[in-house]
C-alpha cells in the first residue's frame, strides 16, 4: 500500500508517520512537491504519487493572521482539499482529512455534535468548513476527524508556550471562560491508527458505512487556564524549576485577539465510540505523558 501523508513536519502528521509505516510505503511530500497554496498542481502530483490512502493533516492553522490572509487561508484549507477530495473521489482512493472546533460559534455549553449546525467566527473556521464541505461533496469514501486544542512536545502550541513563560514569568495570566479538551498529537494519531489499522485492505467500504464527520478529541473538559495551570504542575512535579509564582484567570474580552474564538469548543464524542470502537484518554492522562516527553526533550544535550 502506498500512503500519501501530508505535513509529516507538523504535530499530528510526524505522529502519525511511525504507526502508519508498518502498512507500506509512506510518501511524505515536502511542502515544495505537494504544495498546498497551489490547488491547480495537486492532481498532476497525485498522479504521480499513485496512493491507495491519502491522509492529509497538513493545514494553514495561523488563526489570527488568516484574518488578513484570508485568500491563502481558503487555497490551503477549502481549495487545495477540494482537489485531493475530487482526484481520490475519481480513483476510488480513501481519504482521511482533518478539521476543527472551529466551524463552530462556541455558544451554549453542550458538546457540539457532529451534525450540530456550524457557524464559524473567523476566517480560519469559515476557510476549514469549506474543505469539509468541498470533500464531503466530492463524494468519495471520507472520514474527516474534527479535533480541537491541539499539542505535542515539539512543534509551537499551547504546551511549549506556557512552559516558555512559566520558566520566564512570575504572572501569568490566562483565558478561562474557553472550555474545550487539550488534546494531543499522539492521541489523534492512535485514534486514526485504531479506525485505519483494522481496516486497511478495505477503507472504501468502512468510510462509505462509517464516514463522513467524527469528533476527535481527548475526554473531558477544561479552560486554558485550568490547561495551563496542569501544564505548570505537571513540570514543577517532574522537577522542572519556573519563576512562575501566579496563575491568573482572564476573560477572553480581556485579551482580544484578531480573530474571535468559540467560547464553548466542547465535542462530543459518542459517534468516534459506537461506530468506530475508539475510546479517547482523558485530557490529563495524554497531558502527563506529553510532558514526560517534553521534560526528556529538554535534558536531551545539544549535539556538538
Amino acid at each position: 500500500m502506498r500512503i500519501l501523508l501530508t505535513g509529516t513536519n507538523g504535530q499530528v502528521g510526524g505522529a502519525l508517520q511511525p504507526l502508519l509505516a508498518k502498512h507500506g510505503t509512506i510518501i511524505a511530500p515536502s511542502r515544495a512537491e505537494f504544495d498546498l497554496s497551489k490547488p491547480e498542481t495537486l492532481a498532476e502530483r497525485l498522479d504521480s504519487f499513485r496512493p491507495d490512502l491519502i491522509i492529509n493533516p497538513a493545514a494553514y492553522t495561523a488563526v489570527d493572521r488568516a484574518e488578513d490572509e484570508r485568500e491563502l487561508a481558503f487555497l490551503v484549507n477549502a481549495k487545495a482539499p477540494e482537489a485531493i477530495a475530487k482526484w481520490a473521489t475519481q480513483h476510488r482512493v480513501p481519504l482521511v482529512h482533518f478539521s476543527t472546533d472551529y466551524v463552530f460559534d462556541g455558544s451554549g455549553d453542550k458538546p457540539w455534535r457532529e451534525d450540530s449546525p456550524t457557524n464559524p467566527l473567523s476566517v480560519y473556521g469559515a476557510s476549514k468548513l469549506a474543505g469539509d464541505t468541498a470533500i464531503q461533496a466530492a463524494g468519495g469514501p471520507h472520514l474527516i476527524a474534527r479535533t480541537s486544542w491541539v499539542y505535542a512536545a515539539k512543534g509551537a502550541n499551547f504546551l511549549r508556550t506556557i512552559a516558555r513563560l512559566a520558566g520566564e514569568r512570575k504572572e501569568l495570566r490566562i483565558v478561562a471562560d474557553q472550555i474545550g479538551a487539550p488534546t494531543t498529537a499522539a492521541a489523534i494519531a492512535d485514534a486514526i491508527a485504531a479506525i485505519v489499522s483494522p481496516n486497511v485492505s478495505d477503507l472504501n467500504a468502512l468510510f462509505l458505512r462509517n464516514g463522513g464527520v467524527v469528533n476527535l478529541v481527548c475526554a473531558g473538559e477544561t479552560s486554558w487556564h485550568g490547561f495551563a495551570s496542569a501544564i505548570v504542575a505537571g513540570l514543577k512535579s517532574r522537577g522542572v524549576e519556573l519563576a512562575v509564582e501566579t496563575i491568573v484567570p482572564i476573560t477572553a474580552a480581556d485579551f482580544p485577539t484578531k480573530a474571535k474564538r468559540p467560547g464553548n469548543s466542547r465535542l462530543d464524542l459518542s459517534r468516534l465510540k459506537n461506530q468506530f470502537g475508539v475510546t479517547m484518554p482523558a485530557w490529563q492522562d495524554a497531558l502527563a505523558v506529553e510532558l514526560d516527553n517534553f521534560v526528556a526533550l529538554q535534558r536531551v544535550p545539544a549535539s556538538s
